[in-house]
């Protein structure tokens, strides 16, 4: 897909993989709506690149219906859409202080899983109505999981289960897309430079980096977005999760 004068959404857009997929995508000519939880950041990104920028929270449906609905007054009906946003958070099934919060496992599977189907039904639907274009295309969705969604470390039951399950939409929603000429396709990165890795000190983000056994070094969100852009340009690419990772494998901790 060609994706100069295309409508595009990026969740998670305002930090990150998502800031710099959707810097790669209004470089190209796309025209971007940023959706990010922190609606000010998202609004500054979006300035910066000619978009636009919309607060939302991605687990109500409601909420994301009035953004979509936002997005697609501006720019028209979105033909990709690039699910960034998510949590990253850590909990023992049992410790010390007994067993682990399931308010706080449910959260992670809500933003990471359920958050990433809801944009997905929204955008799926609207690709349905567009004009197809070349090898009848009408749209692109590529969704972010996690290298521990297949070698989750002690502590990322949450994280691990909720990256796994969106792996697991990738090859069914494709099947049932294919026949609108949308495509679905999925990311797994490894380890990144993303804001949830600068909360670490800065010698921890080097050792985890010098695990990579090439490059040794953090991943940049530029090459998250390099690998987007070729998956969108590719039509072949369907169905398919892409590991990015620098051939890393997680250890157990």
């Amino acid at each position: 897909m060609d994706v100069k004068g295309i409508a595009a959404i990026v969740t998670g857009g305002a930090s990150g993989l998502g800031e710099g997929t959707a810097r790669a995508l209004a470089k190209a000519g796309a025209k971007v709506t940023v959706i990010d939880l922190k609606a000010e950041a998202a609004q500054q990104v979006a300035s910066e690149i000619g978009g636009l920028g919309i607060g939302c929270d991605i687990t109500e449906a409601a909420a994301t219906e009035a953004a979509f609905a936002q997005a697609r007054d501006k720019h028209g009906p979105a033909r990709i859409l690039i699910n960034c946003a998510g949590v990253a958070t850590g909990a023992r099934i049992i410790s010390r202080e007994g067993p682990a919060s399931l308010e706080g496992f449910a959260r992670t599977v809500s933003i990471n899983l359920v958050g990433t189907f809801n944009t997905m039904r929204l955008a799926a639907w609207d690709m349905s109505t567009l004009e197809p274009l070349a090898d009848n295309e009408r749209g692109v969705i590529v969704n972010t999981t996690s290298i521990a969604a297949f070698e989750g470390q002690i502590g990322q039951c949450a994280y691990s289960s909720s990256k796994s399950g969106v792996a697991a939409l990738t090859l069914p929603a494709a099947r049932e897309l294919s026949k609108f000429g949308v495509r679905v396709l999925c990311i797994a990165p490894g380890l990144f430079a993303t804001p949830m890795m600068f909360g670490l000190p800065q010698e921890v983000q080097d050792s985890l980096g010098s695990k990579t056994p090439f490059p040794q070094r953090l991943g940049r969100p530029q090459e998250f977005a390099s690998l987007v852009m070729a998956m969108l340009d590719n039509v072949m690419l369907n169905g398919e999760v892409v590991r990015l990772d620098g051939a890393v494998r997680l250890e157990p901790k």
